[in-house]
């Protein structure tokens, strides 16, 4: 059983992480925890460097231990670190923005980026999630997923982030056999406007929590183009498996 102080401690970050900050009425009204209680943990957090207050003490955001535990952990992840000279390969070969993404339940999580060499690119940020379904990098991890699996994660209906996201599970299923054949995701403006993005899946376990991907404005592509880029992805994919396999075997 989890220990309830602990428990609500946790909550408390969780909340400012996903709010970015908080007044104490609204988080104690969010969260079910009584005011007196709830300020007393926040006095804790800002005393340890987890969280910060206004001038008042009514207002809340993640303090900067957050962001140092935070890059630690990025900085320690295995998986980081064995992609991060192809994910540098991949940004000089194509000029665009690569991520590493990783699957958690319904969302993907931006583990590293590589920022395009152009002024107009994609807006996205180490730590962001956004919704599986919605992205390219999602949908290549969903394929290794057996359907039934899929359906057990996500809800029948999947909330929009643009016009062209695919809004049903059912609808996703069916859309996710064809990734499967391809052995690539394209995520064709499902997330942002103006951006397509394709990505694969890394061969460190199976079925994969991690994907490689590249996004580019419309304004900059062509059929050639997208192409050399799937090749490009599908590349280093090659790449990184030779490199898993020879690992465990030598």
């Amino acid at each position: 059983m989890p220990v309830k102080s602990a428990d609500r401690t946790l909550e408390v970050l969780e909340y400012l992480s996903a709010h970015g900050s908080g007044g104490l009425v609204t988080m104690s009204k969010d969260l079910g925890i009584p005011k007196s209680s709830l300020h007393g943990l926040l006095r804790t957090l800002e005393h340890r460097g987890w969280a910060e207050s206004d001038p008042t003490r009514s207002f809340y955001r993640l303090g900067l231990n957050a962001l140092i535990t935070g890059a630690s952990y990025v900085e320690q992840d295995m998986v980081v670190s064995r992609t991060s000279e192809v994910l540098d390969e991949l940004a000089d070969a194509t000029g665009e923005t690569v991520h590493l993404g990783r699957l958690e339940g319904g969302e993907v999580v931006y583990m590293a980026k590589r920022e395009s060499k152009h002024p107009l690119r994609m807006f996205s940020a180490i730590g962001r999630r956004l919704p599986a379904h919605a992205t390219a990098l999602g949908k290549a991890m969903l394929a290794e997923l057996p359907d039934e699996r899929i359906r057990a994660i996500l809800p029948e209906t999947l909330a929009p982030s643009t016009e062209y996201t695919i809004t049903t599970t059912a609808a996703l299923v069916d859309h996710l056999a064809g990734v499967r054949r391809s052995g690539y995701a394209i995520d064709d403006q499902e997330a942002t406007l103006g951006l397509r993005c394709f990505a694969v899946t890394l061969p460190f376990g199976h079925p994969s929590k991690d994907a490689i991907s590249c996004s580019v404005p419309f304004a900059r592509l062509t059929e050639s183009r997208e192409q050399e880029i799937v090749d490009l992805l599908l590349a280093a994919q090659r790449q990184l498996t030779n490199q898993y396999d020879s690992r465990r075997t030598g």
